[in-house]
């Protein structure tokens, strides 16, 4: 059967099961949106391509499938460039397909030509600039395979406009040998000899903690994760990209951990005696000043990467594996540390002398950004998914909505890139449209990309979207009257410029706002009566809040600042 090549990349994405693709068009890509006016796959045409990248994390990081985002050369790529990098730094699998001018013109400096390939090779795993339509299937079922296998992330298939037009004989790789790929070998043996060590290591410990990073999400080992912590009896830190891979509901979670962590999961781990990092990278928002970080605690290390291993922090013992099948061998060997009854005393100590604590709300406004998420959450059914931009929302939803289940947390980790929220909550709401999808955005995150919900208007993909209007770049304006003198510069943003209520009319939602308790819960409810169109409050929020717990960057985690309120009890 012979197909044009723009024809083969559509059939051969049919063939890897991809039902949507998140893009929009333009002169490179055009051949290929032909052919997709008679395929199965649902098409949904963004606004700007950074939407289509988030679109797709979004979709990725709620269904555990890659994400696919489609767009066209030259700005068309370089829009979807920030995305791409957000998917690499957080390990999230994507598919990005992008148009080429013609082969002859490459390297002319012709119209809409970008070297895209050249450009992305830091930040995706691999990408291809495909030079014939025979090489097409090959190209799309590798990009998959890379993307999913190992340690996952984003893959890029450059395909020129003459390469898309031309025939080719139709064929699919029936086998991972026919995809060409030496050298690539992601599946590894767990070295039986280095597990033995860590149960010994485990055995010997008296203060240990479960520091579980994304790739235990990754891996998909959430029911792993919870029959090891319960056997042992280790207390368990989830860090930002691992929220929902155990249970925050758990009497052994001490919540998360680093710069704007929970004072008992931060303390746990620096008074700690071994540290079992479960997909975790030994993030510097993690760490702190890394001398200082866990001085007396020995190192597992278990990660599916092996390019991690002493990259930042010493391990005592290094499995290449996903954390799954290092659980399940821990279990195997029954890795049990000693009595933990005074760590725990120890550690309920700290819970309890410092739990998460926020300035109790009044009726008139402001309102309090903590306290609207906590709203949000008790009107939220179980399985909700919670997107964010970045900043002080984001930290606060991660510190006061309650995680249960994994895919139920969607945020930018590495990258902290602005304007995430919506569109990876339409990407997730795509993913999951049995699920109810929250926004937590910022006034600043939301200007960035507010555009993409005239698409989820347009597409039928009611998310729900709650900006923290508190009129200000709210994390830098934290640091700059911590650290600059209250020095404030270049961060206000004015809280009714744009009118917000009138922006997400004008885009086809329902728009709402509170500047009160009372109003807050009305629109609240009234938001979750709403499932047919995208709806948008724009809560008034106090701009003096700060988030904490806080370790200043640079410092050690020993220094970590407790609320005000705290500040007075003792240490």
């Amino acid at each position: 059967m012979q197909l044009t090549g723009a024809q083969a990349l559509i059939k051969s994405l049919e063939q890897q099961g991809v039902d949507t693709i998140f893009g929009l068009p333009g002169g490179a890509i055009l051949p290929v949106y032909d052919p997709l006016i008679d395929s199965s796959i649902r098409h949904i045409l963004v606004r700007h391509e950074q939407g289509a990248g988030h679109m797709a994390e979004g979709y990725a990081l709620a269904t555990g499938r890659p994400g696919v985002a489609m767009v066209t050369s030259g700005p068309g790529a370089t829009n979807i460039v920030t995305p791409i990098a957000n998917a690499h730094m957080d390990s999230t699998p994507l598919v990005i397909v992008t148009g080429q001018v013609a082969s002859s013109a490459i390297g002319t400096d012709a119209f809409q030509e970008c070297d895209i390939t050249g450009i992305t090779m830091g930040i995706t795993k691999h990408n291809f600039l495909v030079k014939s339509a025979q090489e097409i299937p090959r190209a799309v079922a590798a990009a998959f395979h890379l993307a999913t296998t190992g340690r996952p992330g984003p893959v890029l298939i450059d395909i020129p406009k003459d390469v898309a037009q031309s025939m080719m004989d139709w064929w699919y790789p029936s086998s991972i040998e026919e995809y060409d790929l030496p050298g690539y070998r992601p599946e590894v043996e767990l070295d039986d000899d280095a597990v033995m060590r860590a149960v010994a290591l485990i055995g010997e410990s008296e203060r240990p903690v479960l520091y579980v990073g994304g790739g235990t999400l990754k891996s998909h080992a959430a029911a792993e994760l919870l029959a090891f912590a319960e056997r042992t009896k280790m207390p368990v830190v989830t860090t930002l990209m691992a929220r929902g891979a155990f249970p925050d509901s758990h009497e052994q979670h001490l919540g998360m951990p680093g710069m704007h962590g929970t004072y008992s999961a931060v303390t746990a781990i620096q008074k700690s005696d071994l540290l079992i990092s479960l997909g975790a990278r030994f993030d510097d928002r993690v760490t702190g000043k890394i001398p200082a970080f866990a001085p007396n605690a020995k190192v597992i290390h278990v990660d599916i990467d092996r390019a991690e291993f002493n990259k930042v922090r010493h391990a005592e013992v290094a499995i290449q594996s996903n954390v799954a099948a290092a659980l399940r061998a821990f279990d195997g060997y029954g890795a049990t540390p000693r009595n933990l009854d005074v760590w725990w005393k120890e550690i309920r100590g700290w819970r309890e002398q410092y739990p998460l604590v926020y300035d109790a709300p009044t009726d008139e406004g402001p309102l309090r950004p903590q306290h609207v998420i906590e709203a949000i959450a008790a009107k939220s059914g179980a399985g909700t998914i919670v997107a964010s931009g970045v900043g002080q929302h984001q930290m606060w939803a991660s510190q006061f909505w309650k995680f249960e289940e994994p895919g139920t947390w969607v945020n930018s980790g590495g990258a902290g890139t602005m304007g995430f929220g919506v569109p990876s909550a339409i990407g997730a709401k795509v993913g999951r449209p049995d699920r109810t999808v929250w926004c937590i955005d910022g006034d600043g995150c939301f200007q960035m990309t507010a555009q993409e919900l005239v698409t989820a208007r347009s597409e039928g993909i009611p998310i729900k979207v709650a900006i923290l209007n508190n009129a200000y770049l709210g994390m830098v304006r934290q640091w700059q009257e911590m650290f600059y003198e209250e020095r404030y510069s270049e961060v206000y943003l004015s809280a009714d410029l744009p009118d917000y209520v009138k922006w997400a009319e004008s885009m086809g939602c329902v728009g709402l706002r509170a500047t009160n308790l009372k109003e807050m819960h009305e629109v609240i409810d009234e938001a979750n009566k709403i499932n047919d169109v995208p709806v948008v409050i724009d809560f008034r929020t106090d701009a003096s809040e700060k988030v904490f717990p806080m370790v200043a960057s640079g410092a050690s985690n020993d220094d970590i600042m407790v609320h005000p309120l705290q500040r007075g009890a003792s240490r």
